[in-house]
């Protein structure tokens, strides 16, 4: 099983929903680059659950750097980060052990271990899991924010409503960023807010889509095919529990339009910059940044867990059955995962950028 990612800058992950703990080693990152433990503590607190559109587990997500960061700052050495699991009620799935749930990986993780797999929570394949990477992610945050790339992503749609597209991105990934319920229009967050209360009420949970905008990223970063942008951003993106699509810039809607409708002009700005005149190819041509805002969405899954009666099978006994899960669920993870998403596009562009310009670039 392969857990790591990335090649000049990599992260590697371990651990499991019920485990003892969660792991991450963050590689390649240069030395001197300020570690601030609030911010990642601010970090791991957006993807916590809060309120009553999430699950009752609350865990504080207390975190442990082991190794890898001294006085305040990166050495350049390995960073281990630690964090305990401490509310965890394995009895909720002892007696389904052995069931398929719909929507989880249960069955796909018998054929592929043959039963040592640890079913507690879902094990390695929980979105506990993306604890990890969020508190690898916000040292990753940081070091891109010192060279002054941002990242933001919004809920663009949950249960139906929309939110406004992104205006001024400087001012928007800042009001994303303070937000934990990470609209760019309230009122659309209330209602938002009240579609996943409507399909707790009905035992059933809802997806959204998450949009991301980077700006920052200088032109030229990336390789054309098998690492563009798109490639190793999708790479990381799909490591994330529950995504199921992403598309760059207009992404499928390009399919509809006409070459004259989808090309990008280029112009110069006042300033003599060379930019696009329009963003449908999301900041990027040929798997190359061309300067302009790096732009994509993420389609998440309604969460699989639901108290609503559903079809499966006992794999072990190879007997169908009629399966109702009880514990602690989300009626919906698209707002806990935004900050999953932001933390994979920061290791994804740390690692390349410290391809195209080596890895002292991102010390500063």
């Amino acid at each position: 099983m392969k857990s790591s990612f990335g090649n000049s800058v990599s992260v590697t992950i371990s651990g499991e929903s019920h485990g003892g703990a969660l792991v991450a080693v963050l590689s390649g990152l240069a030395p001197g680059i300020p570690v601030d433990e609030g911010f990642i503590a601010a970090q791991l607190t957006k993807r916590r659950p809060a309120g009553i559109i999430s699950t009752a587990r609350r865990e504080d997500d207390k975190f442990e750097i082991l190794s890898g960061v001294f006085g305040g700052f990166t050495t350049g050495t390995p960073i281990t980060i630690l964090i305990p699991n401490e509310n965890t009620v394995s009895r909720d799935y002892s007696e389904i052990a052995c069931c398929a749930r719909p929507g989880h990986a249960d069955y796909a993780a018998q054929c592929k271990y043959h039963g040592y797999q640890d079913y507690r929570g879902g094990g390695h394949f929980s979105g506990r899991v993306t604890a990890a990477l969020v508190a690898a992610g916000a040292i990753a945050i940081s070091a891109l924010n010192r060279r002054g790339i941002k990242i933001g992503t919004h809920i663009a749609s949950c249960g139906g409503v929309k939110d406004r597209a992104f205006g001024n991105f400087d001012g928007d990934i800042d009001l994303l960023n303070s937000e934990n319920f990470a609209v760019l229009d309230a009122e659309a967050g209330k209602k938002m807010e009240k579609a996943i209360l409507s399909a707790k009420e009905s035992l059933d949970s809802v997806g959204g889509v998450l949009e991301t905008a980077v700006i920052g990223v200088p032109a030229g970063v990336g390789e054309p095919f098998f690492d563009s942008v798109e490639s190793c951003l999708s790479h990381i993106l799909f490591s994330i529990p529950a995504i199921k699509g992403v598309e760059f810039g207009s992404g499928f809607a390009m399919a509809d339009m006409r070459a004259s409708e989808a090309n990008d002009p280029f112009g110069i700005d006042e300033n003599g910059k060379i930019q696009t005149k329009t963003n449908h190819n999301g900041g990027i041509n040929g798997g190359i940044t061309n300067g302009a805002p790096i732009i994509f969405r993420c389609a998440v899954k309604p969460t699989p867990s639901v108290a609503r009666p559903q079809q499966t099978v006992d794999f072990v006994k190879e007997e169908e059955k009629i399966l109702e899960i009880h514990g602690r669920h989300d009626p919906a993870i698209v707002h806990r995962a935004r900050v999953v998403a932001d933390s994979a596009a920061a290791i994804a562009l740390c690692d390349l950028l410290a391809q195209r310009y080596g890895t002292d670039w991102l010390g500063g």
